[in-house]
C-alpha cells in the first residue's frame, strides 16, 4: 500500500458513525450506487463502518487484511481517499494503480461479483485522468476500464455507480479524440452518455455525484449549448444531503464547483 499516513477526512460528523445495528439499517440507502451486498462477519462490518465515517485508511488497512473479501471496501476507501483528499501526486497514482490490481485479482478470482470490475473500473479511470486520459487511451486503458464496466453491468443491469462511470468512459472518449474517432475506435457515443447518466440519477435519485459527473459530461460533449443544465445539475448536487463520508466529499466538490 501507498506508504505513510493518509489525510485526514476534513469534515467528522457523528452522523456518519453507523454503529452495531445502524449500518444494516441504513446499508441499502449507503449503498444504493455500488449495490454492495450487506457483508457477512463482524470485521468486515466495521471495515465498512470506518469507511463511511471518513477513516478511510483505518477501512483500507482492515479491508486488506481479510483478503479477497475485503477487497471491495479497502479499493473503494483507497479510490475516493485518492479522488479527494491526497494532494501528492505520485502517492494518488500509487493507490490508484494498487486498487486496480486488487480489483483484476478479484475479477480473476470472483467472476460472478459485479463490483470487482467495477471497483476496479474506477480506480483505473481515475488513474488515466491523472496521468492524461490521451496517454491512458494509448496505453489501452481505455478499453480495459469500459470492458469491466460492461462486465459489471452484465452482472447487475442495475449498478447506478457503473452508468455514471460508463457514461463518463463516453464523454471523456469523445472529449479526447473526437466523436468520429471515439465511435470507431472505441464505440463512444454522445448518446450513450446521456443515457447512461440518466438511468444512473433514476436509480440513485439522491446521489451527488451522479449530477456532477452527468454536468462534467455534459459540458465535455455539448460546451456552452449545456452550460445551463450543468449548472442547475451541480446545484442539485450540492443540496443532495450526505449519509456518509463519501457523499460529504461528493457534495462539498460540488459547492466548491458553484463557488468558482
Amino acid at each position: 500500500m501507498a506508504k505513510g499516513g493518509w489525510n485526514k477526512f476534513p469534515h467528522a460528523d457523528k452522523a456518519y458513525a453507523y454503529a452495531g445495528a445502524a449500518l444494516k439499517k441504513n446499508w441499502e440507502r449507503l449503498h444504493k450506487g455500488d449495490r454492495e451486498p450487506y457483508p457477512d462477519g463482524e470485521q468486515l462490518q466495521e471495515a465498512w463502518r470506518l469507511y463511511h465515517q471518513g477513516e478511510f485508511q483505518a477501512a483500507c488497512e482492515l479491508g486488506l487484511s481479510l483478503g479477497l473479501p475485503g477487497y471491495a471496501v479497502a479499493n473503494k476507501a483507497a479510490t475516493i481517499y485518492a479522488t479527494y483528499l491526497e494532494d501528492n501526486e505520485k502517492k494518488k497514482l500509487a493507490l490508484f494503480e494498487e486498487a486496480a490490481a486488487r480489483g483484476e485479482e478479484q475479477m480473476a478470482k470472483m467472476p460472478k461479483y459485479a463490483n470487482a470490475y467495477y471497483f476496479h473500473a474506477l480506480a483505473l479511470g481515475r488513474y488515466s485522468q491523472g496521468i492524461s486520459v490521451a496517454k491512458a487511451l494509448a496505453q489501452g486503458l481505455g478499453t480495459k476500464v469500459r470492458d469491466a464496466l460492461a462486465q459489471a453491468l452484465t452482472l447487475d443491469p442495475n449498478h447506478a455507480d457503473a452508468h455514471i462511470a460508463l457514461g463518463a468512459f463516453h464523454a471523456e472518449v469523445i472529449s479526447k479524440v473526437g466523436a468520429m474517432v471515439g465511435g470507431l475506435t472505441y464505440g463512444a457515443k454522445k448518446d450513450d452518455a446521456v443515457a447512461h447518466y440518466e438511468k444512473a440519477i433514476k436509480l440513485n435519485p439522491d446521489s451527488a455525484i451522479a449530477r456532477i459527473e452527468y454536468a462534467n459530461g455534459l459540458v465535455m460533449l455539448f460546451g456552452e449549448a449545456k452550460m445551463k443544465q450543468a449548472e442547475k445539475l451541480y446545484h442539485e448536487a450540492a443540496a443532495c444531503k450526505p449519509m456518509d463520508a463519501m457523499e460529504r466529499l461528493d457534495v462539498e466538490a460540488a459547492k466548491a464547483e458553484l463557488e468558482e
